[in-house]
C-alpha cells in the first residue's frame, strides 16, 4: 500500500533543534519541496508500480521520503548506497528526508522506486519548479541563453573486435543458462550449447593488436572472429526455437534476452564486414557502438583532445537566476541551427511570452533563425555570424547591446560546467534511453533547486 508520509515526530524535532543546524540552502530547498504539485507529480508515477499499489499490500516507504532522498542523492552526487548511509548518519538529513527515527530505506529499495519516475514527469516537475522560481522572483524569463553539450553514456570506447567478443559473451552465457533448462530434451546436441567466448576473446585481442602493424594478418584474425560470432548466432537461433516451445517462466526470460541481443549481434557482424573487408565507410547512423546502450550516438564536434564522443547531445535553455528552464535530449547529431525555434517555442509555453533577449553560439546562427527571432518579436537577438563578415555586419555586432548580450551568454558555459562537475551531467550512469532521460532530468532539477535555495537563503540572510 502506497504511504504518503510518516507522522511528524515532535520529539525528533526537539532533539534536532538542540543538536543540529540545517544548511541554509538545504532549509530553503526543504520549503520548496513542500509544494503539493511537486509532490503529486512524483506520487502519481510511484502509484503505478503494481495495479493495486495504492490500496493493498504492506505499507510502502512514504512517497515524501522517497522524493526527498532522490533529491538529496543528486544534490550531493552520491550513489544509492552513499545516500542510504549519509541519511542514516545525519540528523539534518533525517529531518530533511522526513525519516525521523524510522528505518531509512536501503539502496535497492530506493533504486527500484527511482526507476518508476518517468522522464515526462521530471520535465513537468521542472516546469513547476521554474514557475515557483518565477513566483519567488528568482527569475522573470526575460533573458534566454541556449546551448548544447554532450552527455556520454557509460560505455567503453567501441571497436568492432570488442563488440564481436561482447556479442559472443552475452549469447554464450545465455546458451549456458538454456542448457540447464533444456538438458532433458535430446533434440539439441551439446555442440549447440557450446560457449565460444574464450576463443572469441583471444581472437579479438589478436585482431586489435595486428590491425595496426600487419593489416593482412589483422584481417585474417577479424575473419576468424566474425566466423566465431556467426556460429554463436546460429546456435542461439536454434536454442531460441527450443526455448519458445518450452513454455516456462525461466525460458521466457531467456527468450527475451536472445530476442534482444541477436539483432544487435547481427548488426555488429554486418558493420564489421562492411568496414574491415569491404573497406566501406559505414555512416554513424547505421552503426551500433554498444550492445547494452544501443541508443548511444556517435557525435563529432571537433573538440581538441576529444574529437569523437559517445552519448547524446543535450540542449539546455537557461534564464536569469541560474535556472535551466527546459532541456531536450536530441537524437543523433543534428545541426545546431535547427534548435533555436523549438527553444523559443518552449520558452513561450513556459513563461507565456517570448524573451526580451535571446542568445546562442555561432553554430546556431542562420539568416532565417535571426529573422524568425526578430519577428517573434524579440527585442535583442544575439546570434554572432560565423566566418567572414561584411563591414555592415561587423558594425552591427559591435553595438553595445550586442556585446553585452555576448558577455551574458558566456555564462551558459559556466552553467554547463556546474551541471557536469557538481550534478554529474558529464556521464550518464543509468541504463537505457529512459534512464538517460531521467539522469539528465534529475541533474537539471538538482541545479534549479540549488539555485532557488541559494537565492532564497541570501535573501533571508539580508532581511534577518
Amino acid at each position: 500500500m502506497l504511504q504518503d508520509r510518516y507522522e511528524k515526530d515532535k520529539f525528533f524535532e526537539h532533539i534536532f533543534n538542540l543538536a543540529a543546524e540545517m544548511d541554509p540552502i538545504l532549509c530553503q530547498i526543504d520549503r520548496l519541496l513542500e509544494d503539493e504539485a511537486l509532490y503529486q507529480l512524483i506520487r502519481n508515477d510511484l502509484a503505478k508500480r503494481y495495479p493495486n499499489t495504492e490500496s493493498t499490500g504492506r505499507k510502502s516507504t512514504p512517497v515524501e521520503v522517497l522524493l526527498r532522498m532522490l533529491v538529496v542523492r543528486r544534490l550531493y552526487n552520491w550513489s544509492f548506497e552513499q545516500t542510504e548511509k549519509r541519511v542514516k548518519d545525519s540528523l539534518g538529513l533525517r529531518w530533511f528526508c522526513r525519516v525521523y527515527f524510522e528505518v531509512v530505506p536501503d539502496d535497492t529499495t530506493l533504486m527500484r522506486w527511482a526507476g518508476l519516475v518517468g522522464p515526462e514527469t521530471l520535465a513537468q516537475f521542472n516546469q513547476r519548479l521554474t514557475a515557483l522560481a518565477t513566483q519567488l522572483q528568482v527569475t522573470r524569463g526575460r533573458k534566454l541563453r541556449t546551448d548544447g553539450t554532450v552527455v556520454e553514456t557509460n560505455i567503453q570506447a567501441p571497436s568492432d573486435s570488442r563488440l564481436l567478443a561482447a556479442s559472443v559473451r552475452v549469447l554464450g552465457r545465455t546458451l549456458s543458462r538454456a542448457k540447464k533448462l533444456l538438458a532433458e530434451q535430446g533434440e539439441l546436441g551439446p555442440e549447440v550449447f557450446r560457449n565460444r567466448y574464450r576463443s572469441a576473446r583471444k581472437t579479438a585481442r589478436q585482431a586489435q593488436r595486428l590491425m595496426g602493424r600487419h593489416k593482412d594478418l589483422g584481417k585474417q584474425a577479424y575473419g576468424k572472429l566474425v566466423n566465431i560470432t556467426k556460429k554463436t548466432v546460429s546456435q542461439a537461433k536454434s536454442v531460441l526455437r527450443a526455448l519458445k516451445d518450452a513454455g516456462q517462466m525461466q525460458a521466457e526470460r531467456l527468450v527475451e534476452t536472445l530476442e534482444t541481443f541477436l539483432p544487435r549481434a547481427e548488426q555488429v557482424i554486418d558493420q564489421t564486414v562492411r568496414r574491415v573487408f569491404e573497406n566501406e565507410k559505414v555512416p554513424a547512423a547505421e552503426k551500433i557502438v554498444s550492445l547494452f546502450e544501443p541508443h548511444t550516438a556517435i557525435i563529432r564536434r571537433g573538440k581538441v583532445g576529444k574529437p569523437v564522443e559517445y552519448g547524446h547531445k543535450v540542449w539546455l535553455d537557461e534564464v536569469e537566476g541560474g535556472i535551466v528552464s527546459n532541456w531536450r535530449v536530441l537524437g543523433g547529431n543534428p545541426n545546431d541551427t535547427t534548435q533555436l525555434v523549438p527553444r523559443l517555442e518552449a520558452h513561450e509555453a513556459q513563461f507565456e511570452r517570448p524573451p526580451e533577449q535571446v542568445s546562442a553560439d555561432r553554430g546556431v546562427y542562420s539568416a532565417p533563425n535571426e529573422q524568425a527571432a526578430k519577428e517573434w518579436p524579440i527585442k535583442r537577438v544575439v546570434l554572432p555570424k560565423p566566418g567572414q563578415k561584411s563591414a555592415a555586419r561587423q558594425t552591427y555586432e559591435q553595438q553595445g547591446w550586442f556585446r553585452r548580450g555576448r558577455q551574458w551568454h558566456a555564462g551558459v558555459e559556466g552553467r554547463i560546467s556546474v551541471l557536469k562537475r557538481v550534478f554529474a551531467l558529464d556521464r550518464c550512469l543509468n541504463q537505457g534511453e529512459n534512464g538517460f532521460q531521467r539522469w539528465v532530468g534529475w541533474a537539471v532539477i538538482a541545479n534549479n533547486l540549488r539555485s532557488v535555495g541559494k537565492h532564497q537563503a541570501a535573501k533571508a540572510a539580508k532581511s534577518g
